[in-house]
């Protein structure tokens, strides 16, 4: 047999095995996002209100009291209004920070099998993996919490500013051109730097160190104590630089495409400690955390699962 007829006969994620982890991981974020939406969007409405730059009021309070809300006011069905953008970013976001992290941690990092893999390697991972995905899904971020803050503009007798997702990014384009796209996306990828830092390595570091120091096994329970690590900690750290992008994200822009509330993301930071008070920063962790831990859960038992059965390595 020829190496080409050889290369033909093996399995697809062999022949093919970051496309084939690329479009594994993009189907269990898929899964994942669509079952916690609903948490993102009372997240992002969350962040929203009580804005001091906007003068916004606070219509809500806390995160049940907010769900129902919208659920009242709007329609059930609009606790997934956004949720097309979001699955797209989850497909560039998620399928580049798994495809980015294990060639970091396997090839350049060097971790082996069967050892211990030092923190700060997992670390460096995880923050360039999550901001690498990050950056390339940062349009699909935008168009999202925009699409998100819609049913509240109806309500407030505002006009609505999308048709459809696909009407909000020719819209964004048109306004902004192609930075337009990429508004918001330096504090956007900070936010996905120290998600990440907190998703992917403390999953990893768990798991492994689950497998070499105790009696666990590669299997589902081991999968779901290390997600559910990686969730609290994911949140801890990415709430407040999630704060600060979706404020960026959704406010009002001049003809030039410059923000009219905040001229940075440190601008944004500044003025919302100063204006609300520090602990403003935290506005949705609640959410944010209950999104994160169900997230993490479905995503890492989904992928793994679906690691094992196209015959792909675990994580």
């Amino acid at each position: 047999m020829s190496p080409a007829e050889e290369e033909s006969s093996l399995p697809l994620p062999e022949r093919w095995p970051r496309a084939s982890k690329f479009a594994l991981s993009a189907c269990a974020a898929a899964v994942a996002e669509l079952v916690t939406f609903p948490l993102d969007l009372t997240k992002t409405r969350l962040q929203i209100q009580g804005e001091a730059a906007a003068g916004r009021a606070v219509p809500y309070r806390g995160m049940l009291r907010t769900a129902a809300g919208i659920a009242q006011e709007e329609g059930v069905w609009k606790l997934w209004q956004g949720a097309t953008p979001a699955v797209y970013r989850h497909i560039v976001y998620t399928g580049v920070r798994m495809v980015t992290y294990e060639h970091l941690r396997d090839s350049v990092l060097g971790r082996a099998e069967g050892e211990s893999f030092p923190l700060w390697k997992a670390v460096v991972g995880g923050v360039s993996a999550g901001a690498i995905g990050q950056f390339f899904a940062s349009p699909t971020d935008l168009v999202k919490v925009q699409m998100q803050m819609e049913g509240k503009r109806k309500l407030e007798g505002k006009p609505l500013r999308f048709q459809g997702v696909h009407h909000a990014f020719l819209k964004i384009l048109s306004e902004g051109g192609v930075r337009g796209l990429w508004a918001g996306w330096v504090p956007n990828v900070q936010r996905a730097a120290l998600v990440n830092m907190g998703d992917l390595t403390t999953y990893d570091t768990v798991k492994h160190f689950l497998l070499l120091n105790t009696t666990l096994v590669d299997n589902s329970v081991t999968h779901s104590v290390s997600s559910v690590c990686s969730g609290l900690v994911a949140a801890v750290l990415g709430t407040p630089a999630d704060v600060v992008k979706t404020r960026i994200m959704n406010q009002p822009r001049d003809k030039q495409g410059r923000g009219l509330h905040y001229k940075s993301s440190m601008d944004c930071l500044i003025q919302t400690v100063q204006g609300e008070g520090f602990m403003s920063l935290y506005k949705g962790f609640i959410p944010t955390w209950m999104r994160m831990a169900p997230w993490s859960l479905v995503f890492w038992l989904t992928y793994e699962q679906i690691r094992r059965l196209c015959g792909v390595t675990s994580f």
